[in-house]
């Protein structure tokens, strides 16, 4: 190759930092950096959410596409191991279950466990359906580990936020990006609604691009602003609005598992880390005032407050166009369903996920951007039904709020799911879901939706030996709990924070 055959270094300008700015900075840098000239620009003068601070197991796969060395970024941000979430008083005031990492039980081709599981109970017999998911037995035991000799978990992590974006902008920055710190005054374009052609910035400095990522978060100061992608609303079906957040000081050893507990107007989380508590207060802006929300809060927390509570103001949606001409939306900017499965950091990695494999190194890139924007929409939608999924089955009756979400209109998509599972107890996965069939049976079957049918599948081994089968798992997910170590344990020896240590 002669020096005139070497390709011109793409332009790639990141408006914003945070979680999703220093993901994406990564990402490029680590994979695509010997073809990209790659900038960051933020100001210190705008806050950050901060608060996306529990994710799913998708992030392990993401870390290790950028080099992530996982004992480090643990200790450096005060991370803790997460295997599901337990929700609290959902269906009924005083019920709990746990959405799990992992698999439940053991399915075949013609059909999923909870099929055996509908069979032994109809029987009499078979226990909870928890019993047989080797995370959720542990989550519930406060156990957890990592090593050879140890039953292999699905596990993702909570973790600081403020601190996770500082460590993967090390990373960003050793692998040869470039900061600037500046506020963006004014975004230069080809024409109006055209292609983006600059940054401009409160000081007059202007940052020339070819791609653009908007990680400006609810601001979407490129993708909306500028560029006018439209956003779809789904306040309709989601319309808690806002939240409340505060950190405290831990009062007990950390839990491997996030704890969503539904109140009044909405829900509210506790994600504990190893040097503090996150907890936050996500509600109905229409059922309760925020002062109100941020009295219920501090009345509820655990522990010595160490921040002043913050008030985050929402809307769930997406835009109908999260890549537009030359700029790609990441995270907040290109949707937000809410915080109730941890999905956001998920989704800013999917999408840079995307981005590297649809990468524009042609002018003309609008197939790709249909292809991204496609895949993008499928994937939210998904995720909305999930969510809406947890308020819709709800039996609470004893507020206004509780009984608007029991009694709403929702998706013909979702609608189907119910009804295949209410009436059949199918559940599936398509090719866009995010949630495996395992999720959806253990919330639907955690929201007091038990099929009215099931697959007979099960007649066929007869009662002895379902139950002989359905006793071994239960005995194998017990061993393989026994034989970890305690989370706290774990975290001491593995991972101990640096403030901690």
């Amino acid at each position: 190759m002669t020096p005139t055959d070497v390709p011109q270094r793409r332009r790639v300008v990141i408006a914003g930092g945070g979680t999703s700015g220093w993901l994406a900075a990564a990402a490029l840098a680590q994979q695509l950096g010997a073809l990209l000239d790659i900038t960051l620009v933020e100001s210190e003068e705008i806050g950050t959410i901060g608060v996306g601070e529990s994710t799913i197991p998708t992030a392990r796969a993401f870390h290790r596409l950028i080099g992530l060395d996982e004992q480090r970024f643990m200790s450096e941000t005060g991370a803790t191991f997460k295997l599901g979430i337990a929700f609290e008083n959902w269906a009924q005031k005083g019920d709990r279950y746990i959405h799990a990492f992992g698999e439940t039980g053991q399915s075949t081709w013609m059909g999923a466990f909870h099929h055996f599981w509908l069979q032994a109970r109809e029987q009499g017999f078979g226990g909870d359906f928890g019993e047989y998911c080797l995370e959720l037995q542990a989550a519930d035991a406060g156990r957890f580990g990592i090593g050879a000799k140890l039953p292999e978990l699905s596990y993702a992590y909570h973790l600081d936020a403020g601190r996770y974006a500082r460590h993967l902008r090390g990373i960003a920055e050793q692998a040869g990006v470039r900061r600037i710190e500046g506020m963006i005054e004014r975004v230069e374009q080809q024409g109006d609604g055209a292609d983006i052609t600059a940054l401009v910035l409160r000081s007059g400095q202007r940052i020339e691009g070819d791609l653009f990522l908007d990680c400006t978060g609810f601001r979407a100061l490129l993708i909306g602003q500028a560029l006018g992608s439209p956003f779809e609303d789904w306040g309709h079906w989601l319309p808690t609005d806002r939240a409340v957040a505060v950190q405290t000081r831990a009062v007990e050893p950390a839990r491997p598992y996030t704890r969503a507990i539904a109140h009044g107007a909405g829900w509210r989380w506790r994600i504990p880390l190893q040097h503090r508590v996150g907890n936050g207060f996500v509600y109905d802006g229409r059922h309760l005032s925020d002062d109100e929300a941020r009295a219920q809060l501090l009345r509820e927390v655990e522990g010595e407050i160490v921040a002043e509570p913050r008030l985050i103001r929402f809307r769930a949606g997406r835009r109908a166009e999260a890549w537009r001409g030359n700029c790609v939306a990441l995270g907040l900017a290109g949707g937000f369903v809410e915080p109730l499965e941890s999905t956001a950091i998920h989704l800013v990695m999917i999408a840079i996920t995307r981005l590297l494999q649809l990468f524009p190194f042609a002018a003309d890139c609008a197939a790709a951007a249909r292809r991204f924007n496609a895949q993008a929409a499928a994937e939210l939608d998904g995720i909305r039904d999930f969510i809406i999924l947890h308020y819709v089955l709800t039996e609470r009756e004893d507020t206004p709020f509780w009984r608007g979400m029991r009694a709403m209109e929702i998706p013909e998509s979702l609608r189907d799911r119910i009804a295949l599972f209410r009436d059949g107890g199918i559940a599936y996965q398509d090719g866009a879901d995010l949630f495996r069939v395992d999720s959806w049976a253990q919330v639907m079957i955690g929201q007091r939706l038990l099929p009215h049918q099931h697959h007979r599948m099960a007649e066929i081994m007869g009662a002895a030996r379902l139950r002989q089968v359905l006793a071994d798992m239960k005995a194998r997910v017990a061993q393989q709990v026994s034989l970890l170590p305690t989370h706290a344990a774990f975290l001491r020896d593995y991972c101990p924070a640096e403030d901690a240590a």
